[in-house]
């Protein structure tokens, strides 16, 4: 055991709390949901960025390389100033969705380079400019800019030409679980000597202005002050005392996290010192900005650092519970340092020992990186937030009818994995299904309390629908957490030989409350034809699916129902599982082995008077349309839709009839009583290799023929893995006019042209990584059945045979390629910027976007969505592990 698993395991026995300090900050709580108190929901306007300085948060906090305790009482973090920013930098900038071209976009660069489970160890780095930020600029120029022209970034502005930025670096390491070392260093990248203001900075999130009822007030001040150090002393009743030393003599100034209404709203401010003191004292020059008796619930300690060319200097300090260290900076600081290093190193070899390249490690560990630092402490009582706060002003009325005011039991109040902390600060239910693999890697008990949290009584609905996204907790993402609790259950056991039973059933028990509220709210007939809406691929469809359709009916969809398959076989694996101890659950599996049967025959075809969703003369399957008045007719789009039909699939092994004679009993008596739902899909008929049976909706004759496409460079099989709508349509769009009104699907590989969810995803083209990992696994799952003998050509037309495992570990591959340096030296996801692909300092820093081109691999969309792009960190495992075992 590596002393980062000690760590774990002391943490998860509850003797050492190593997670209660971690990188829990957002980056970005202005323009969020929780913070807007609109009459109209407009969030992004409500609490802009201009505000951000100046106003106190209700819900959270932000910052850059921030680190809070895990109910985010006390906060710390860095800001920056270099002499000519017209405000410090305290937080990253970027475009709000009204703003982008593309909906909303981060305009900053850093990046994630190293993080333990414990956060015993962790590294952030942050490029600042030496001249001023160009904020106006990035609006002007996006705004100007139409969907049709690609976006206008922080690098494009000129502004690192002649490398004139510093790298500030962040590090953290833990003496102990309550103290915390910090070490900022900042190399000048410039050709001149440049002047850069440091100020790491301590505050209390605001607790006190919202409840009439509020304890006593925390407090920061100045404990001690010496030619060597100076000792800030932090208060709060509920988090009891900590200290902040700071080395050397820097300046101390504290004021309040309060709100500047005097310079938001033009009335007289309820403290003498706001938010933005340190910000007007620095900057402006405004000498009564900051407490000159140096007490306060903020506190920056400013270092003015003259750093000359190619030149690096550091800053220390710690955060500890241990009080009156006389020598806080001693020889002890740099043995844990290197101590904590050596220990990160240990353990991701532990994680991966299998030979890799210096490059795929790197990939690896960076992609950790950001699966750790992408958790935040997330805030939000819907009840509360509905109502307002007893000691502010009532929220206009229309609030208690607007946005997720069918959510009022919703309490959420922990620390979650985040899609992207700033693009994206807020869980997303279907997107948590795919952090959870890469983190089960290296964390299997926080993976599942990510997935046991979503199903608990504060966070799922009392009828059993999932929340989906602060947004609108009641979109409907696609149900994959049965899918999700397998694969951790399954990773634990193989990487820490634990097989955690009672998460498994825990979360099984709650999922039938989620299983049924599908088949009683998303099965519009009561046919297993399954609708959804959009399903967490935001503008695949000819219409927006998450809103009434402009033809009236509904839309019968094939990615709906094979979701809903997909379920069944999830839940029929673990009821399986959870057999083996307790025989009531083979009575449950037989259900879920029927409904399957049912959904399966449903989506091969629904009657005789109905349309079915498999296209025979196409070789695809397609959404329906059901019109009002009885029509139906298929929406020919080529798309992902088509392929998540693949993903309902499972193996069962010859044990399981073995072990389960009463379910094999009640599988026969459907095979020959009910030929008419085994027709068309795999039902256990037939023994493959090692005498396993199949369960499949595509089986022979459809899996080939899906494939056939799937894997056709004109069609969805692009260097760097599936594309999420055929390349056909580039030109051969699909088109449908209603009321005169035209409606289609293009191929476009890159941005989104139209502004349906915001206009900042795209699921008409490019490449993304959930649905890619879902089609490679399940590749895998077929072959398992089929063996050797079951060969494809692929890519289509290159008359070369591959047995399906090969097709999976082509796929996964071209995956991987994204990130690799190619035989020029070139990062595909970095695309056509030099700078990154060529500079030292920048061309070995990972990015882990939304998604990629469809057709050269770039990085789209949000730029540090590592959440379910880090599941390229298990795929990198998986190859590793394969070309040893092979």
């Amino acid at each position: 055991m590596t002393q980062e698993e000690a760590r774990l395991a002391a943490d998860r026995e509850r003797t050492a709390y190593w997670k209660r300090w971690g990188c829990y900050l957002s980056e970005r709580q202005w323009g969020t949901v929780r913070e807007d108190y609109s009459a109209d929901g407009t969030a992004w306007d409500f609490f802009p960025h201009d505000h951000a300085r100046s106003r106190a948060y209700r819900w959270g906090e932000d910052g850059i390389a921030g680190i809070s305790d895990n109910h985010q009482r006390l906060c710390f973090a860095i800001a920056l100033w270099n002499g000519e920013d017209a405000i410090l930098k305290e937080r990253l900038f970027g475009l709000t969705g009204n703003e982008g071209n593309h909906g909303e976009d981060v305009k900053e660069y850093y990046f994630y380079l190293d993080n333990t489970p414990t956060h015993s160890y962790m590294k952030y780095l942050y490029k600042y400019p030496q001249a001023a930020f160009p904020y106006s600029q990035l609006v002007e120029e996006n705004q100007r800019r139409g969907r049709h022209s690609r976006e206008f970034e922080l690098i494009d502005t000129g502004i690192f030409d002649q490398d004139r930025y510093f790298d500030v670096f962040i590090e953290y390491a833990k003496a102990a679980p309550e103290d915390i070392l910090i070490e900022i260093s900042i190399t000048n990248r410039g050709p001149e000597a440049k002047t850069l203001h440091l100020l790491p900075t301590l505050w209390f999130r605001n607790t006190w202005s919202w409840n009439l009822n509020e304890q006593e007030k925390p407090w920061l001040k100045i404990s001690e002050s010496n030619s060597n150090f100076s000792t800030i002393e932090a208060y709060h009743h509920d988090l009891e005392t900590r200290w902040l030393y700071c080395n050397e003599t820097p300046e101390l100034l504290f004021t309040e996290n309060e709100t500047n209404y005097e310079r938001l709203f033009g009335v007289n401010n309820a403290s003498a010192y706001v938010k933005d003191g340190i910000n007007n004292y620095v900057v402006n020059g405004h000498k009564n900005a900051v407490n000159p008796n140096r007490i306060g619930t903020k506190f920056a300690a400013r270092y003015e650092l003259q750093i000359g060319a190619g030149e690096t200097k550091t800053v220390r300090l710690r955060l500890s519970d241990v009080q009156n260290l006389t020598v806080p900076f001693g020889t002890d600081f740099d043995t844990v340092w290197q101590q904590r290093q050596r220990e990160a190193d240990e353990f991701y070899q532990r994680i991966c020992p299998f030979p890799l390249s210096e490059d795929r490690r790197n990939v690896q560990r960076q992609a950790f990186a950001g699966m750790l630092w992408s958790k935040q402490f997330y805030y939000y009582v819907a009840d509360k937030w509905l109502k307002g706060d007893a000691a502010g002003p009532p929220p206009p009325a229309s609030r208690l009818h607007g946005r997720n005011h069918e959510w009022v039991h919703l309490f959420n109040e922990d620390i979650l994995s985040m899609p992207d902390k700033w693009e994206y600060p807020w869980f997303a239910a279907w997107d948590l299904a795919f952090h959870v693999i890469p983190l089960a890697m290296i964390d299997p008990d926080f993976a599942k309390l990510q997935l046991s949290r979503l199903t608990r009584e504060w966070y799922m609905h009392p009828n059993g629908q999932l929340p989906a996204y602060e947004w609108a907790f009641g979109d409907v993402n696609p149900p994959v957490h049965a899918w999700a609790a397998w694969q951790v259950y399954q990773l634990e056991q193989k990487m820490y030989g634990r097989a955690d039973k009672k998460f498994l059933e825990g979360i099984f028990q709650k999922l039938l409350l989620n299983f049924t509220w599908w088949v009683n709210r998303k099965d519009f007939e009561g046919k297993n034809i399954f609708q959804g809406g959009f399903l967490g691929m935001d503008n695949i469809g000819v219409f927006d699916r998450s809103v009434e359709l402009p033809t009236g009916g509904y839309l019968q969809q094939a990615d709906g129902t094979s979701w809903m398959a997909m379920y069944c076989l999830n839940m029929l694996t673990i009821a399986f599982e959870l057999a083996k101890d307790n025989p009531t659950y083979e009575d449950i599996a037989s259900k879920f082995f029927e409904h399957f049967l049912y959904i399966a025959d449903a989506m091969n075809g629904v009657g005789d008077a109905q349309i079915a969703l498999w296209d025979e003369g196409d070789g695809f399957y397609y959404d329906a349309l059901h019109l009002p008045d009885g029509r139906q007719c298929p929406m020919k789009v080529r798309s992902l839709v088509g392929l998540v039909p693949l993903c309902a699939v499972s193996i069962l092994e010859p044990e399981i009839l073995d072990r389960f004679p009463g379910f094999k009993q009640r599988t026969q008596w459907f095979l020959q009583n009910r030929p008419d739902l085994t027709r068309n899909i795999a039902c256990m008929q037939k023994q493959g290799v090692g005498e396993r049976r199949l369960l499949a909706i595509a089986y022979p004759d459809k899996l080939r023929r899906i494939l056939e496409k799937m894997l056709d460079a004109t069609e969805f099989f692009s260097p760097y893995g599936i594309r999420s709508v055929s390349k056909v349509h580039a030109s051969h769009p699909y088109t449908l006019t209603v009321d005169g009104q035209e409606y289609r699907v293009d191929y476009e590989p890159a941005e989104s042209s139209t502004g349906m969810f915001g206009g900042n995803s795209n699921w008409r083209g490019p490449i993304w990584f959930p649905i890619n990992y879902l089609l490679l696994e399940s590749l895998q799952k077929f072959y398992r059945y089929f063996g050797d003998d079951f060969k494809v050509e692929c890519p289509t037309g290159s008359g070369q045979m591959l047995t399906l495992k090969e097709v999976a570990i082509e796929l996964a591959q071209r995956m991987i390629d994204i990130f690799l340096t190619d035989a020029s030296g070139r990062r595909p996801f970095y695309g056509g910027t030099e700078k990154f692909q060529n500079d030292p300092n920048w061309r070995d820093l990972i990015l882990f976007n939304e998604y990629f081109h469809g057709d050269n691999g770039a990085g789209i969309g949000a730029s540090h969505q590592t959440g379910w792009t880090g599941v390229i960190a298990k795929l990198i495992q998986q190859c590793a592990e394969q070309v040893l075992s092979d």
